[in-house]
């Protein structure tokens, strides 16, 4: 099988080599060297991001062309071009899905108890259960969540969720304070003082409100029987707070909406004595959620107790996302196969341009089948360099682009970065799947060159 490999490398090679082609594949090169390094050694900057695109680009370019004819390069340049979007768009995608489950689960339950009754109130009992449901669980916070108002100062109101926690819980906005601390929920104000809150910075640029600076709560529900849906004849409650810390998460939804308060005076704005919406538990494993969820649901005893994990309490986010990412992977899929009609185009040309060849090889002795094997191996030898190639641009972007940490407006975006995650079995995915279909698109024409009669090219010479 030596010699077919050989054949097959002697087809594609170009022959006769041009200096314009090595001086321009040296100079591109050299760009996107000198890129790389202002980008890595200096400091990241879009334009040298550029650099090494069109310089990576280029090099290659330059470099099938040195080697390849141009109808091949061509249909190279499309495997790379098809593997370098795919390679950074799926890392996008899947940095995007990584992030947004980092942002959620930093900040809220991985697994959530809750009762069907608004009287869940023996939630100690129940926090102690959970404490020792397995080895993996952390640490079990009651909490209260309800949806308020918050205001400060003439025309500077917004809507606010309002989150009560026991300080020191366990609760991970402890890491993402800007000014202030989670402790200082803990501390009793002095008499006639205001309790503390904890506000997420973009909330508190909303309401033009500082660290120190008093807002009040308002309870909009509060002066209604929700048992009848009649109002009580009362004020809505309020309550006035200090700012005493100011945190940043980094996803819009909590900067702009969230709010924490101890949990007894998130009992006291809603109004129905010492009960909680729900017991938050944090795991080691966010992985062994759901087995974790299970054992607490079975020890305690089903309803009116709801066991929920994160992909349950956030699942129309991520069924979003992995949709999403499913849609963009075939879109660009769809560049590979494109790639692989023009392979087809240019093994179809290549046999009817070796046509004399062929007959020669087979008048000699050479099966049918290893004709084939020739243009076989031709086809993949073209789908390997274009996917390695595209890799290489491709993982050289996710790496640049990673580190540059590109702006986003969080309020389209949901987070202030661009994230990226370059994951190993994506990117062998991504490898195989090309070769797949480079594989496939040699078989019409080997069948081709295969079928070939020895009289079909040698009839005029």
């Amino acid at each position: 099988m030596r010699y077919e490999y050989q054949i097959g490398w002697r087809y594609l090679n170009r022959g006769t080599r041009s200096r314009a082609t090595a001086v321009g594949a040296a100079v591109s090169f050299a760009v996107m060297v000198a890129a790389c390094g202002y980008f890595f050694a200096v400091e990241p900057s879009g334009w040298a991001i550029v650099g090494i695109a069109v310089g990576g680009l280029a090099a290659t370019t330059f470099g099938l062309l040195h080697v390849l004819s141009v109808f091949t390069t061509v249909a190279t340049l499309g495997v790379v071009l098809g593997v370098a979007a795919l390679t950074v768009v799926m890392s996008v995608t899947s940095g995007f899905e990584r992030s947004f489950r980092d942002k959620v689960l930093g900040v809220t339950a991985h697994i959530l108890v809750r009762k069907a009754t608004n009287d869940f109130s023996d939630y100690e009992q129940k926090r102690q259960l959970a404490l020792g449901i397995d080895p993996d669980v952390i640490t079990a916070q009651p909490i209260v969540y309800t949806e308020m108002l918050i205001t400060r100062g003439k025309g500077k109101l917004a809507g606010v969720a309002i989150k009560g926690i026991i300080p020191g819980g366990g609760d991970a906005v402890a890491s993402h304070m800007l000014e202030g601390s989670e402790a200082a929920l803990g501390v009793r104000p002095a008499e006639g003082e205001p309790p503390p809150i904890l506000i997420g910075r973009d909330l508190a640029e909303k309401i033009d409100a500082r660290y120190g600076d008093v807002v009040t709560v308002v309870a909009p529900m509060s002066n209604v029987d929700t048992r009848r849906w009649t109002p009580t004849g009362r004020p809505p409650r309020t309550k006035k707070f200090r700012v005493a810390g100011i945190f940043y998460v980094g996803f819009d939804e909590y900067d702009q909406r969230l709010a924490y308060m101890s949990l007894k005076d998130a009992q006291d704005l809603v109004g129905y004595g010492d009960v909680v919406l729900g017991i938050e538990l944090r795991i080691k494993d966010v992985h062994r959620a759901r087995e974790i969820a299970d054992k607490l649901d079975a020890a305690l005893g089903g309803p009116p107790y709801q066991v929920e994990d994160w992909r349950e309490l956030n699942g129309n986010l991520f069924a979003a996302l992995s949709l999403q990412k499913l849609a963009m992977g075939v879109v660009l899929t769809l560049i590979i196969a494109v790639a692989a009609f023009n392979l087809v185009s240019a093994l179809t040309m290549m046999v009817t341009d070796k046509i004399r060849e062929i007959a020669i090889l087979k008048s000699m002795g050479a099966q049918s089948s290893s004709i084939a094997r020739i243009f076989r191996t031709i086809g993949l030898l073209i789908g390997g360099v274009g996917t390695a190639c595209g890799l290489a641009i491709g993982i050289a972007l996710c790496l640049a682009l990673s580190r540059y940490e590109y702006a986003l407006d969080p309020n389209v975006y949901r987070i202030d970065r661009l994230p990226v995650d370059l994951r190993p079995l994506e990117v062998a995915f991504i490898a195989a799947m090309t070769l797949a279909i480079s594989a496939v698109a040699t078989v019409v024409p080997a069948r081709r060159a295969a079928a070939m009669h020895p009289v079909d090219g040698l009839r005029y010479d």
